[in-house]
């Protein structure tokens, strides 16, 4: 393995490029599961970049289980993400993607328990409608971020609170790309893991149905979590 210098294009960040360099190594085999990663030393060296830098991405990857930390041993890969992910998003947009999973959870999570609660009878029909459309898409397996993003706007909408759909819109980009990088790696695999994503959002849209404020911001947050799972890892069938 040669040094080289890292060199951040325009709004990249440098602990995600470093991320996705590691991450490539994953991705290809040349770190495989069980491998013990090099020293924070050795990767600063490699890559011409600070400590605080290596750590941060070395929190990201562990924080993703991508990486795993073992008490005075090191730091050693834990799992290998599906082979779609690195063809549907580049290495150094996957932490970026992740992240943008962590905000949706607190923002959506939120805005379907305030959905439960104040959700009108047209917005309800909404919900349903779009459910619907992801179903036929799902059962299809012709589902793409629009149908799944229709969805979650139209619950974030029917918060009351019209911040949430405006926040939501703002993310479009980052939101429809990891919809469609999971939408992808679903329906790349079994019907019954597709089966899956649909009882995930109709348990959202049932526990707004029947305005169980708790019930449908857990279903939400455990929703995107598997979602997350999904992009991530590779040997899980959920």
């Amino acid at each position: 393995m040669t040094d080289s210098k890292l060199a951040p294009a325009g709004k990249q960040r440098l602990v995600d490029i470093l991320y996705g360099k590691i991450l490539e190594e994953i991705m290809s085999g040349v770190l495989k599961e069980g491998d013990r990663l090099p020293s924070e030393s050795q990767i600063c060296q490699r890559w011409k970049v600070s400590r605080p830098t290596v750590r941060e991405a070395l929190m990201h990857l562990h924080a993703d289980g991508l990486v795993m930390a073992r008490q005075g041993a090191g730091t050693f890969v834990g799992k290998r993400p599906p082979e779609l992910l690195t063809r549907l998003a580049a290495v150094s947009d996957v932490p970026g993607l992740l992240r943008c999973m962590e905000v949706r959870s607190a923002l959506e999570g939120q805005a379907a328990g305030l959905a439960a609660q104040r959700r009108t009878h047209d917005q309800m029909a909404t919900i349903s409608r779009v459910l619907e459309d992801l179903r036929s898409a799902l059962e299809d397996k012709a589902a793409s971020a629009q149908e799944d993003f229709r969805f979650h706007l139209a619950v974030a909408e029917a918060s009351g609170n019209a911040m949430f759909g405006d926040i939501l819109k703002l993310l479009d980009t980052q939101v429809k790309q990891v919809m469609s990088v999971a939408l992808s790696i679903t329906q790349g695999t079994s019907r019954e893991r597709g089966q899956r994503v649909l009882a995930e959002h109709q348990a959202v849209a049932e526990a707004i149905a029947r305005k169980d404020v708790e019930g449908a911001t857990l279903c939400m947050r455990f929703h995107l979590h598997r979602a997350r799972q999904r992009v991530i890892d590779g040997q899980r069938d959920g």
